[in-house]
């Protein structure tokens, strides 16, 4: 299979891997973090072919792998420093993991002139604002439900590691049933209560407010504050950055 770019999400949990052709994607892979090496990567990819690679990572140690895997391909990293379609209005703009700068790139096309915060479900659930003009002012990092459910579990002797599921109740009858529905409630109020505060700050009318990673649409379903859930999100990023950077060779 043969692309214009090959786009890597290189995250704390998974790496992922898309193949581009004409601003579509036409193929997916995943690895988890601790299989990120160059041998695996290449097994995984051993049918695909690209010109160009675009790279957000915040993995700093998988970058070398990573690199030599691509075959010698034109690499580029997103950053602040590269055309985005968004500026980054933000004291420190390196300090902003690629991944955000992805969404915040992604939501910026997708949505012209109006203000959004995307929400990313990963290993941490992320808030970060584009506003209207459009510009990344910032965002919130809270704990991700998987480093909630494993430390609950690691850290006393009696609570079970659970399947985070939607709970049948909020009043649990077993341990586990409890744990789900303190993940799963608690999670959501959590969620809502930063969106409340960015809501306020922002006083402009509503923002926008679009969700990706793994856990979206578990906690989205039925949550009147999100408008989407979009699986593909940073990927959408990555393809306009890939156009904005490359097409004019």
């Amino acid at each position: 299979m043969t692309g214009d770019y090959l786009l890597i999400n290189d995250n704390n949990t998974r790496t992922k891997f898309a193949l581009v052709s004409g601003g579509e994607l036409i193929g997916h892979e995943a690895l988890f973090s601790d299989d990120v090496k160059a041998e695996k990567i290449g097994s995984l990819l051993d049918k695909w072919e690209w010109k160009k690679v675009v790279l957000a990572s915040v993995v700093p140690k998988h970058i070398d792998a990573i690199c030599e895997a691509c075959r010698g391909s034109d690499l580029l990293e997103v950053s602040a420093e590269i055309s985005l379609g968004v500026e980054v209005d933000f004291p420190d703009p390196s300090t902003v993991g690629a991944d955000r700068l992805a969404n915040a790139a992604a939501v910026a096309a997708l949505y012209p002139g109006q203000p959004v915060v995307v929400v990313d479900f990963g290993t941490a659930v992320t808030f970060d604002i584009v506003d209207e003009r459009p510009a990344y002012i910032g965002g919130v990092i809270a704990p991700g439900l998987d480093a909630m459910r494993h430390y609950l579990h690691e850290r006393t002797a009696l609570l079970p590691e659970i399947e985070l599921e939607r709970p049948d109740s909020a009043i649990g009858k077993t341990t586990e049933h409890a744990m789900q529905a303190g993940a799963f409630h608690g999670y959501r109020g959590l969620v809502r209560e930063i969106l409340n505060r960015i809501s306020g700050e922002m006083g402009k009318g509503e923002c926008r407010v679009i969700a990706t990673g793994g856990y979206a649409s578990l906690i989205a379903e039925d949550f009147s504050e999100i408008e989407a859930v979009d699986p593909q999100l940073t990927m959408k990023g990555l393809i306009r950055i890939a156009e904005l950077n490359f097409s004019h060779e």
